[in-house]
């Protein structure tokens, strides 16, 4: 049969002509395609030529959900950033890693634009299959801004030490999950520094489509940590002040008219965009996310070659909350998808598609010692659940072995 894939047919495909695929973001959904695709080429059966290229605008893998622990702890902001070269199962031949970004891309030549640091030069990259990854765009403290492992281990150092050295409370604004996993871990790690978290609404998670209890919960949670909680509590301001001894402080307002002294004020508050410039409009929704179809592919006729582009994590809009679980889930299905339209090229096979199926609202909490979770068995919250959910490094092992990235199957 013909390939629509460059000008090669399927039966031509060799280790000098592989397909190839460029993933445009290498965290938990990115990672996850090239690893189950990868299994799936490597079979001795029926093995397929590949050459993966995976463009980060960092230098390496950082562990998102273990933020909060990051900036209070530095042992573990050492261990949550994994440069790319020391992934073991990735250190291969048909893997290259490019540190940059995905400009722009030209669906119909199959051809992207990437700027490559740290020269900032640009240049074209042709693929056979595109893989959207770059998740959601969130600021600081909420994730490091750093593209190197070595200027964020400086950003991340700045913060503790900020924090450890306090005069007045750490005052941590927003009560989402970023919010309180932030004040927890801070509290946790640094008993002796008075950690206050504050939130605009009469609920914690209140952005969150969940049930009541899971909230009060959370707040229960919190709150045995030592955390005091102030709730309808929106900041109007904060303005430095230099105190007699020299110290700077923050000189905190609320809206309510409640005023503090804070040594730092921590912003954990994600106003999250995605990270989707670089795609045709067509492809997005109003809001920038992405539209596909339960296949992970690109859900809009408009965009040439839409079956040859993917899309996964947080950048599609798709049910449920946003969770590094479903984003490995979903990179998960685009690889073993990437690779049934393989052997439709190959073989004339008809593709047996995975296909995303609605998503409930579920969560998983870290909250100190203790976690809680939520989903389709209801409400759990403890030590177990911590265990059960995160272990002693905020899920880092789990997800590690989860993405095989030791290169030992899970």
């Amino acid at each position: 049969m013909s390939s629509h894939f460059s000008n090669i047919s399927g039966s031509d495909r060799s280790i000098s002509n592989p397909y190839r695929i460029l993933i445009a973001g290498g965290c938990y959904s990115g990672l996850a395609v090239a690893v189950n695709l990868l299994e799936k080429c490597d079979t001795i059966e029926s093995p397929i030529p590949v050459e993966i290229t995976i463009v980060d605008e960092r230098d390496g893998f950082y562990h998102v959900i273990g933020s909060p622990l990051a900036l209070a702890s530095s042992s573990y902001a050492e261990k949550a950033w994994v440069k790319f070269k020391d992934i073991p199962v990735l250190q291969r031949p048909d893997v290259r890693f490019v540190h940059g970004t995905v400009n722009k891309i030209d669906p119909e030549s199959k051809t992207a634009t990437i700027l490559e640091q740290p020269n900032k030069v640009e240049r074209p990259e042709a693929y056979d299959f595109f893989v959207a990854a770059t998740g959601l765009r969130r600021v600081w403290p909420v994730v490091p801004q750093s593209a190197t492992k070595a200027s964020y281990l400086e950003e991340a150092g700045r913060h503790i030490n900020a924090v450890v050295n306090s005069t007045a409370p750490v005052l941590i604004v927003g009560g989402g999950a970023v919010g309180i996993e932030m004040a927890a871990e801070l509290k946790e790690v640094q008993p002796h520094v008075n950690v206050t978290l504050a939130h605009s609404r009469d609920k914690l998670l209140s952005a969150e489509p969940l049930p009541d209890n899971v909230k009060e919960c959370a707040l229960e949670l919190i709150q045995q940590t030592g955390v005091e909680v102030l709730l309808n509590h929106r900041l109007k301001s904060s303005t430095p002040v230099v105190r007699e001894d020299g110290t700077e402080v923050h000189s905190v307002e609320f809206e309510n008219g409640h005023k503090m002294v804070a040594s730092q004020v921590v912003m954990a508050i994600s106003r999250s965009v995605p990270s989707t410039d670089y795609l045709p409009a067509a492809a997005l929704c109003d809001d920038g996310h992405v539209n596909v179809r339960p296949t992970l592919q690109l859900a809009s006729d408009a965009v040439p070659h839409a079956d040859a582009h993917f899309a996964v994590g947080d950048l599609i809009h798709w049910s449920g909350i946003k969770r590094c679980g479903s984003a490995m889930h979903q990179g998960h299905y685009a690889g073993l998808n990437i690779h049934q339209i393989m052997l439709q090229d190959l073989q004339g096979k008809e593709p047996a598609f995975q296909e995303l199926g609605h998503v409930p609202p579920m969560i998983g909490l870290a909250v100190g010692k203790n976690a809680l979770s939520y989903g389709g068995e209801g409400m759990k919250h403890g030590k177990q659940v911590m265990e059960w959910f995160f272990e002693e490094d905020l899920g880092f092992r789990i997800v590690w072995d989860h993405l095989r990235l030791g290169g030992i199957k899970a």
